[in-house]
């Protein structure tokens, strides 16, 4: 009988390290936020000896021998978004995300399961899986997101979508109680998800930084970075060019991915505004490294915003809200500016102040510490 059940299931023993990982996309190239974190998170873990069996939905991307680097062995499957499965209960970001290879693929032995964002917990709640430990890496409140992207968009179906989204994402939230632990990517959503389901610690997001890079000295432009396809941060730019870079007119750069016509065509009329789009990450990291201020409000105070940690550990000034900047370690590192006219004395004061030696050890005192890669990789392989 012994040998049967080592037949049915793979034997894993706890110095493995073995786990399931679920993406709700393929993480790679990691050129947006929630890929960030799912990439850099699948490196750190296998730089700790973890054996990752990596599943990925695929959205609009391919499969790529790069996380084979990473993972013992990499699945895909397709995300079936017909328009029937806008006719669930089940929130259209889950049940998009629903194939029956992956529950076989997840059953076959019994390793922990890490499921990346509500997306991709179909199965959190199956009976067959109950063996398994089940973790759930939660990228955001979904709900309070997708009740924000109703409010910002301007077109009929999409705000019905998003308000529907958010109804059905707030109901079916209770699945967390499936999980056995919630790995969280921000203080703020630590106590949110505490509060309701227990079992939460605060994980911060997974980055590309082995370092703090930033250089002393003084940069000759303002930044703000960031991908221009998602509502929230083109509702950040419109802020800044309509209330700030009408009453200042030092250099303004805005870097990011797939900018809609309308604002390329607006800054066009700016002399003192520029628009770089579609830049490589190496231009990307020099744009911030030789900036004076990169300057990254919020109007969405949900998850991690990732673009902050690039500006902190490239960048120099850095000028935010407490939207953006929830973490009180974080904020002694940033100029905190939650009005208009306080970002525009706050970027008078910094835009002539040399970024000095001190600030520097400053941040690789508190990044190194609460944002290694390394250190928060060990608290995901101690939960197995």
């Amino acid at each position: 009988m012994v040998f049967v059940f080592c037949y049915i299931y793979d034997k894993i023993s706890p110095v493995d390290k073995s786990l399931h990982l679920v993406s709700f996309n393929v993480p790679f190239p990691a050129d947006y936020g929630g890929v960030i974190d799912v990439f850099y998170k699948i490196k750190a873990l296998h730089k700790a000896g973890a054996k990752i069996k990596l599943h990925c939905f695929e959205y609009g991307r391919n499969s790529v021998p790069e996380l084979e680097k990473y993972c013992e062995k990499v699945y895909y499957y397709p995300r079936n978004k017909s328009v029937f499965r806008l006719l669930s209960n089940k929130p259209f970001i889950v049940n998009t995300r629903n194939h029956n290879d992956l529950f076989q693929n997840l059953a076959k032995d019994t390793r922990p399961i890490l499921f990346e964002g509500l997306h991709s917990t179909f199965f959190l709640k199956h009976p067959a899986l109950a063996k398994h430990k089940k973790i759930v890496r939660t990228h955001n409140v979904e709900h309070d997101y997708y009740d924000y992207l109703s409010h910002s968009t301007e077109i009929t179906k999409e705000k019905y979508f998003f308000k529907q989204e958010a109804i059905k994402l707030r109901n079916y939230e209770k699945v967390l109680h499936h999980a056995d632990h919630l790995l969280c990517i921000s203080e703020n959503d630590t106590v949110y998800f505490n509060n309701k389901y227990g079992k939460s610690i605060y994980v911060p997001a997974f980055h590309p930084f082995d370092k703090v890079c930033s250089e002393k000295g003084q940069g000759e432009y303002i930044i703000f970075h960031g991908n221009l396809e998602v509502a929230e941060n083109l509702d950040v730019v419109n802020f800044l060019i309509d209330k700030i870079f009408t009453e200042i007119t030092y250099p303004f750069y805005i870097v990011g991915k797939n900018p809609p016509q309308k604002l390329v065509d607006r800054v066009q009329n700016i002399p003192h505004v520029n628009l770089f789009s579609n830049v490589s990450h190496e231009v990307m990291d020099v744009l911030i490294r030789d900036s004076q201020i990169c300057l990254i409000p919020t109007f969405q105070p949900t998850g991690m915003k990732l673009k902050l940690l690039a500006s902190l550990f490239a960048g120099r000034h850095c000028i935010s809200n407490s939207m953006m900047v929830p973490s009180k370690g974080l904020q002694k590192l940033c100029r905190m500016a939650n009005k208009q006219s306080e970002m525009i004395v706050a970027i008078e004061e910094l835009f002539e102040k040399r970024f000095r030696e001190e600030d520097i050890e400053l941040r690789k005192e508190i990044l190194d510490n609460e944002f290694s890669n390394e250190k928060n990789a060990q608290k995901i392989l101690a939960l197995l």
